[in-house]
C-alpha cells in the first residue's frame, strides 16, 4: 500500500515519562507504516527544557504557529520534588500555559466515547464538547483580607485622566475581598474560537454565565457573543442547521444532565475548570478525553492528551515490569492533529486516516481489548492487555483497515 502523502510539516512535541515511550510507538507503528510526512521535531522532557533555559518551548509554539498543526505528548510540570529529582535550575512554568500563551485561543476537551466503558451519566450518548477561556476571572483576580470596619472601594484611573470608582461595601467588620477583570479583546476571541469549533464539528454552542446577578461582568461576555454570532457566524450556522444560544449557568448546568450531549459547552475560566472534570468524569474516565487548542480564526491548532505523564508506571517501566498504560488519549492527539493538517491542505486521503485510527481505537475496546484502566470500569471479569500488548492490537486492527 502505497503512503499518504502529507504536503505540509506537524509539529511533532515530545514528553515526559511513560507517555513519551507511548508516544514514540504510536509514530513507529501507527503513523510512519502509512504516511509520508515531515515532522518538525522538537524535544520538550524536563531535561531538555532545563537545559535550554526553556527556549526549546517558545521555539514549538512559534513553529506551530508557523505551520498550524502542532501535536503534543504529556509532559511534566515541575514542583520542588521535581526541581530536586532532575536537579533543575528552577522550577519551569507549565510548557502548556507557555504554548497557549504564545498561540492565544481556547483549549477544547471532548470525551471519547467508548459502548462498553460504563458512563456515570448513563444519558450522555454524544460528546460534550466543553471550550474554556483561560483569560482573567478568578486566575488572575487580586484578592486580600481587611483587618476590620471600614469602606471598601474599587477605581478605574483611566489614561485620559477620567476616573470610575464604586463604593462596593460600608465593612462592619473584618471579612476578605476580590477584584477580578476580563477584557473586551479576549472575550471576542473566546466567541470566535468556540463558533469556530463547533462550526468545523458541526454541532451547537451554549454560552452559560450568570448575567442576571453580573449584569456589566456576565452581561459582557452575552452581548460581545451576540455580537460577534450575529456579524461573523449566523449564516453559517443556519446553513449547517445548528445554532448559538445564551443560558444561565444554572440552566445550563441541569439541561446537562437531562440532554445526551452533542454541543459545544463555552465554558468562562473558572466554570470550564470545574465542568471539564465533571464532564471527563461524568462520561468514564479521563483518560479518554482528547484536548484541542484552537485559536479565534480557527486556523491553527495544538492538540495533546488531556492527562498527565503517568509517572507510576514509567517507574514500573523503569524496573523493566510490564504496565498497563492506556494510550489512546495520546493516539487521539495524533489523529486530531492529522485531521487539522488534512482539512488545511485539503487533503482527503489524510482526513479518511485520522479516522480510520480513531474508529480503529475505539472498535478494539468494543471488541474487549483494552488496558487495565477501561477493564476496571467495565467490570471484575473483564480481561485487559499490557501497555504494547495493547498497541500491538491496534496496530494489527489498523493494518486490516488500511487494507480494507
Amino acid at each position: 500500500m502505497a503512503k499518504i502523502k502529507v504536503a505540509n510539516p506537524v509539529v511533532d512535541i515530545d514528553g515526559d515519562e511513560m507517555t513519551r515511550i507511548i508516544w514514540q510507538f504510536i509514530k513507529d507503528k501507527l503513523i510512519f507504516p502509512y504516511l509520508e510526512i515531515d515532522l518538525d521535531y522538537y524535544d520538550l522532557s524536563i531535561q531538555k527544557r532545563d537545559e535550554t533555559g526553556d527556549q526549546i518551548t517558545i521555539d514549538a509554539a512559534n513553529a506551530i504557529k508557523k505551520h498550524g498543526v502542532g501535536v503534543k505528548c504529556a509532559t511534566i510540570t515541575p514542583d520542588e520534588a521535581r526541581v530536586e529529582e532532575f536537579s533543575l535550575k528552577k522550577m519551569w512554568k507549565s510548557p502548556n500555559g507557555t504554548i497557549r500563551n504564545i498561540l492565544g485561543g481556547v483549549i477544547f476537551r471532548e470525551p471519547i466515547i467508548i459502548r462498553n466503558v460504563p458512563r456515570l451519566v448513563p444519558g450522555w450518548t454524544q460528546p460534550i464538547i466543553v471550550g474554556r477561556h483561560a483569560f482573567g476571572d478568578q486566575y488572575r483576580a487580586t484578592d486580600f483580607r481587611f483587618p476590620g470596619k471600614g469602606k471598601l472601594t474599587i477605581t478605574f484611573k483611566g489614561e485620559d485622566g477620567s476616573v470610575i470608582e464604586h463604593e462596593v461595601y460600608d465593612a462592619p467588620s473584618a471579612g476578605v475581598a476580590m477584584a477580578m477583570y476580563n477584557l473586551d479583546e479576549s472575550i471576542i476571541d473566546f466567541a470566535r474560537a468556540s463558533f469556530n469549533y463547533a462550526l468545523q464539528r458541526g454541532v451547537p454552542c451554549y454560552l452559560p454565565t450568570k448575567n442576571t446577578i453580573l449584569k456589566a461582568y456576565d452581561g459582557r461576555f452575552k452581548d460581545l457573543f451576540q455580537e460577534i454570532f450575529d456579524k461573523e457566524f449566523k449564516d453559517a450556522y443556519a446553513e449547517k442547521k445548528i445554532w448559538y444560544e445564551h443560558r444561565l449557568i444554572d440552566d445550563m448546568v441541569a439541561s446537562a444532565l437531562k440532554w445526551s450531549g452533542g454541543y459545544v459547552w463555552a465554558c468562562k475560566n473558572y466554570d470550564g475548570d470545574v465542568q471539564s472534570d465533571i464532564v471527563a468524569q461524568g462520561f468514564g474516565s479521563l483518560g479518554l478525553m482528547t484536548s484541542v487548542l484552537m485559536t479565534p480564526d480557527g486556523k491553527t491548532v495544538e492538540a495533546e492528551a488531556a492527562h498527565g505523564t503517568v509517572t507510576r508506571h514509567f517507574r514500573q517501566h523503569q524496573r523493566g515490569e510490564q504496565t498497563s498504560t492506556n494510550p489512546i488519549a495520546s493516539i487521539f492527539a495524533w489523529t486530531r492533529g492529522l485531521a487539522h493538517r488534512a482539512k488545511l491542505d485539503g487533503n482527503a486521503d489524510l482526513a479518511r486516516f485520522a479516522q480510520t485510527l480513531e474508529k480503529v481505537c475505539i472498535e478494539t475496546v468494543e471488541a474487549g481489548f483494552m488496558t487495565k484502566d477501561l477493564a476496571l470500569l467495565v467490570g471484575p471479569d473483564q480481561n485487559w492487555l499490557t501497555t504494547t500488548g495493547f498497541l500491538d492490537k491496534i496496530e494489527s486492527n489498523l493494518q486490516k483497515a488500511m487494507a480494507a
